[in-house]
């Protein structure tokens, strides 16, 4: 009886996780170790790059695969004194810029609809899902047959490229609303209005926000099909010219840009989501 006494009133060994700072699971690390990380995920990359262009360079049939940060630099430099940098830069920035603008202008009401509304979900979801799955660059002849080859053909391909998986998307985001909110607000003696406008509509705006930053990201990629359709100016076309003629600094230089803006645009949806969605991150 004294041993099972004892025994009682030993504490009883923790079987919980051991507390990290790294491997947390769904919880925030120090701020610290997050530009740490971060500043990481460039470094240890560039410096990679650095070692193996240098190491080949000597090597002309092996270097012209890989040129050195150096010689991108160069190209860089080029470009620019040339002026077409920033012509190139202008020109991809407006047709996505456009594109993307229309596409999250139609997407955001017909995407609510489909997610409110099974009726109008039963409707549309099925030619939706079709078209979603047909590869945008092989509408490429169409678009130049229906729209010639100016401006209007590279805005309908990034267009119908961004609009389909952003109604899809935000449908999603909608079906998820607690239905615990919406019969809330009818027992209230709220109407359908007030349920979509101060119940559906505040609750996905901020997944509304993550849907434009996660499919900006598929404009910027079909921005150099696009411009491959008889453009003069863009980033893509800079692309397939520096291919014509082996010049692999200067799709370096294009790519890097390519990524620094996309990074930028990530960015700024990320704080355009935490300063106009407060609410979703108490």
């Amino acid at each position: 009886m004294n041993d099972f006494i004892e025994h009682s009133q030993k504490p009883a060994r923790s079987t919980s996780i051991k507390p990290t700072v790294f491997w947390r699971v769904a919880e925030d690390i120090p701020r610290s170790l997050s530009w740490q990380l971060m500043a990481t995920s460039v470094i240890v990359p560039f410096c990679c790059w650095w070692l193996i262009s240098h190491a080949i360079e000597g090597n002309d049939k092996i270097s012209f695969f890989l040129p050195t940060p150096v010689a991108v630099w160069h190209a860089l430099i080029t470009l620019w004194h040339k002026g077409f940098l920033l012509k190139d830069i202008a020109a991809s920035c407006f047709r996505v810029g456009f594109s993307f603008l229309l596409a999250a202008i139609f997407s955001v009401p017909v995407g609510i609809a489909m997610g409110t509304f099974a009726s109008v979900r039963a409707l549309l979801e099925p030619i939706i899902g079709i078209v979603r799955y047909m590869p945008v660059p092989a509408l490429t002849p169409l678009l130049i047959i229906y729209f010639g080859v100016d401006e209007a053909s590279k805005i309908a391909l990034i267009f119908i490229g961004t609009f389909f998986f952003n109604v899809l998307m935000i449908m999603d985001a909608v079906k998820f609303v607690p239905k615990d909110l919406v019969e809330t607000t009818y027992t209230l003696g709220g109407s359908r209005l007030q349920v979509l406008l101060q119940v559906i509509v505040p609750y996905t705006v901020p997944k509304i926000i993550d849907t434009f930053r996660i499919n900006m990201a598929a404009s910027w990629q079909l921005v150099s099909v696009a411009e491959l359709i008889a453009a003069s100016e863009g980033l893509g076309k800079r692309i397939a010219l520096a291919r014509k003629f082996n010049g692999t600094d200067q799709i370096f230089v294009c790519l890097i840009i390519l990524g620094l803006i996309g990074f930028a645009l990530d960015l700024s949806f990320r704080y355009i989501q935490r300063i106009s969605c407060k609410w979703a991150f108490d």
